[in-house]
């Protein structure tokens, strides 16, 4: 019975990897797999500088409209949600593509007007659509070197060269959509609510960039989500399919909808007491990783980049934790900081932070709405405030529910955990105790997941699939593929 499971699983695996589009080269016993597929689309450069446009410029004339009316107040505070995180926007992109080195000045100039992710957006397209038009010189050379001894230029070579130049691209707007979504749009989402409440009348304008700010708040909690297993599962290459995708979407939905709505529901009752609840969080996850930092006696210079000053370093990791700080206020990082290990990053999937986070924030969001509920003004009178409540409520219940379907169901690295949410529910429902509790603890358990694609390379021990598929992946495709792309 278990041979016949294990040959399931290494057959869902094979059925799951497109092989039509792949070549197989053995050398002195070293498979190699060669990638011949076309070079992917940038969709997700072009999604993130989209966002980011449509957030600025819907921003920028909410501001006039503000100003028109002399709200001063709702205009500050709008401004400064919308420059602040397109500030470090073009500090990201400029730092990352080595931009103050080289000489170009047009480039430099968009960063100073804050179009720098078009620009970047544009450069994608244009490295894209040149594809298999135009060589690299060095690939142009090595092409008159093998037509001289008779051999062909294997066209994957150009192809290699692209994806190299495209991941740098998709790599750097990962990072600003976490940006714009957590130091941005989740400020300005909060902000507009409450004034739109506050205010007692909806402006169609104000409503348009709430609606965006959330779509850019969960794209950028599902891009934290597929980096952090894109780290954590490094030497795999994932391919995340549709069902999941859909699963994360209604989670990060639910939750980041119910806890922004908790916490202006808050303001409008005790509008002093919700900047200490405000700040207590920011405070707590800033200072959560530093104090497991000098808990193991790390050195600063170990984590960042050798041409740093310990200045500079501590200078990144602050700006670098007070994002980490920002998204935990709203939603689960799905990411643990640290600071003593060279990528900044935990490998480790602890379950136990999961299950404290999401419990301690349900008795938050919980007290949060009682209070407002027994300090609430007159204005929702006509509003059913218990079902509101109740409501709130359900709907967290139910986006750690989607939480909970995805690391069981949908997870594309589910048959590596030891333990799963199964396997934590069944131990805690029956209290299995015992040699029986001993003897499953010993073995992996059945695999739930239909929505993964995993391809092991050969630093990982090769017992974890079937010997068919310990195929390694080619040399430098180590990039989780694309989130919109593969969906």
């Amino acid at each position: 019975m278990n041979e016949v499971t294990m040959e399931e699983q290494d057959r869902e695996i094979s059925d799951l990897e497109p092989q039509e589009n792949s070549s197989v080269a053995a050398e002195n016993g070293v498979m190699l797999v060669v990638n011949q597929s076309r070079v992917r689309p940038p969709l997700s450069v072009v999604l993130a500088t989209v966002l980011y446009l449509a957030e600025f410029v819907t921003a920028a004339v909410l501001c006039s409209m503000y100003r028109k009316t002399n709200d001063v107040i709702w205009m500050g505070f709008t401004i400064t949600f919308m420059l602040v995180p397109a500030f470090i926007i073009q500090l990201t992109l400029t730092f990352i593509h080595r931009d103050l080195g080289r000489d170009r000045p047009l480039v430099l100039f968009l960063h100073l007007l804050l179009l720098g992710p078009l620009i970047r957006c544009c450069e994608a397209l244009w490295v894209y659509f040149k594809s298999g038009k135009k060589e690299e010189p060095y690939v142009t050379i090595s092409r008159k070197i093998s037509l001289k001894k008779g051999q062909k230029m294997p066209m994957e070579w150009e192809i290699g060269q692209t994806e190299r130049k495209l991941a740098t691209h998709r790599n750097a707007f990962k990072r600003t959509a976490v940006i714009q979504a957590f130091l941005g749009s989740t400020p300005q989402l909060t902000l507009q609510l409450y004034a739109t409440i506050q205010e007692k009348y909806i402006m169609p304008l104000r409503v348009a960039l709430m609606i965006i700010t959330l779509i850019s708040i969960t794209y950028g909690a599902l891009v934290c989500s597929v980096l952090a297993i894109q780290i954590r599962y490094d030497s795999y290459k994932v391919r995340l399919r549709l069902p999941a995708y859909l699963c994360m979407i209604v989670w990060r939905v639910l939750e980041i909808a119910t806890r922004v709505t908790a916490l202006v529901l808050f303001s409008t009752a005790l509008m002093h007491w919700v900047i200490l609840v405000g700040m207590v969080n920011l405070l707590f996850f800033f200072f959560l990783p530093w104090a497991e930092f000098w808990a193991k006696k790390g050195s600063l210079t170990e984590g960042v980049e050798k041409n740093f000053s310990k200045l500079g370093t501590t200078v990144v990791l602050c700006v670098f934790t007070l994002l980490y700080a920002c998204i935990n206020m709203f939603c689960w990082s799905a990411v643990q900081l640290d600071f003593s290990h060279r990528e900044l990053i935990d490998r480790k999937q602890r379950w136990g932070r999961l299950a404290a986070y999401y419990c301690v924030r349900f008795v938050e969001n919980f007290l949060l709405i009682t209070l407002w509920y027994f300090f609430k003004s007159d204005f929702y009178e006509y509003v059913c405030a218990p079902l509101l409540c109740v409501q709130l409520l359900i709907c967290y219940s139910l986006a750690v529910l989607f939480m909970l379907l995805f690391y069981q169901f949908c997870h594309p690295c589910r048959r590596l955990f030891k333990h799963n949410i199964h396997d934590c529910l069944h131990c805690v429902c029956c209290h299995t105790r015992g040699s029986g509790a001993r003897a499953r603890r010993g073995k992996m358990p059945p695999s739930y997941s239909t929505a993964a694609t995993m391809v092991l390379v050969p630093e990982e021990p090769l017992e974890l699939l079937g010997p068919q598929n310990t195929q390694p992946r080619e040399q430098g495709d180590r990039e989780t593929v694309d989130m919109m792309e593969a969906a």
